[in-house]
């Protein structure tokens, strides 16, 4: 990889990482759907005048909104504003075995003894986490965090069925389409919202709003799309595993959150089992004999 652009992955990294910080500084002043739906309609707002609509492809964006905008998203940011930024960040990675088994199940992709192993060690870091008080304080928030990492696992399924789709027009539509999804649950699900509009720090939700629209949604994501166009995904693919570790500093850094043992250990485990997962290929079944 060049330098430049293994530069620019790194980039991308520390914006996915400090994501999880900013949008402590956003659940601070709005409640997590309510957040949400801002994202979705501030990416929907700067990305919609400039992309095509992807035509054929809008029942199945609708459908993965309801998913991955709607599901996944209110699970992840309402479990975020119980946790840590970096807690979070690692229980996020939990994406990566959930996906690997799915694959497994129903595509028959090969899973191999060694990434079962690395399934077995990243569910176990997160066992090791879970002795830290401040988890099992608030066993639903972890819950709620889990869950929408299976959600995801499962909308790539959705993504993948729907067939080639320029990445800015499905963030588009999907924020077309979740925004309005996401005001309502949180009209349904959340309270005191008068209140809160009120009492926000506007100056504060603009600057998480427009870091998580544009910078996380917009900037990295173009980045990223250019970088896969240019290298294999196995190459990129490690690479990821920065934005977990980015993600703990930053809260550390940021936010003084505090780093114990038990959290380090079980935030190594965790990442170990993913790497294995990401990095490790089972070799090919043997072609029978002629």
């Amino acid at each position: 990889m060049k330098p430049f652009d293994l530069f620019l992955a790194v980039v991308v990294m520390l914006i996915w990482g400090v994501n999880f910080v900013v949008a402590k500084f956003g659940l601070a002043e709005l409640p997590a759907i309510l957040l949400m739906a801002m994202r979705f309609g501030a990416v929907a707002l700067f990305l919609l005048p400039f992309v095509r609509m992807p035509r054929g492809r809008l029942k199945g964006i609708a459908l993965l909104s309801v998913s991955l905008g709607t599901v996944h998203y209110a699970f992840m940011f309402t479990g975020m504003s119980r946790l840590d930024a970096g807690t979070t960040a690692i229980l996020t990675q939990l994406q990566v075995p959930f996906s690997a088994l799915i694959a497994a199940m129903l595509y028959g992709e090969r899973l191999g003894w060694v990434r079962a192993l690395g399934m077995a060690v990243a569910f176990s870091g997160v066992a090791i986490m879970m002795g830290e008080p401040r988890l099992t304080a608030d066993l639903v928030a972890v819950g709620f965090v889990i869950l929408a990492t299976l959600v995801w696992a499962l909308a790539n399924i959705q993504i993948k069925e729907l067939g080639p789709v320029d990445g800015f027009s499905l963030n588009a539509y999907l924020g077309l389409f979740a925004a309005p999804q996401l005001l309502v649950t949180s009209l349904l699900l959340e309270s005191g919202h008068r209140e809160v509009l009120v009492a926000a720090n506007w100056t504060t939700v603009a600057l998480a709003v427009l870091y998580l629209a544009v910078m996380v949604q917009i900037v990295s994501y173009a980045i990223w799309y250019r970088l896969l166009r240019l290298y294999p995904v196995n190459q990129l693919m490690p690479i990821t595993l920065l934005c977990p570790v980015l993600g703990v500093l930053a809260g550390v850094v940021i936010l003084g959150e505090v780093l114990t043992w038990t959290a380090i250990l079980g935030s190594a485990a965790t990442l170990a089992g993913v790497a294995i997962i990401m990095l490790w290929r089972p070799a090919p079944p043997p072609k029978p004999a002629a």
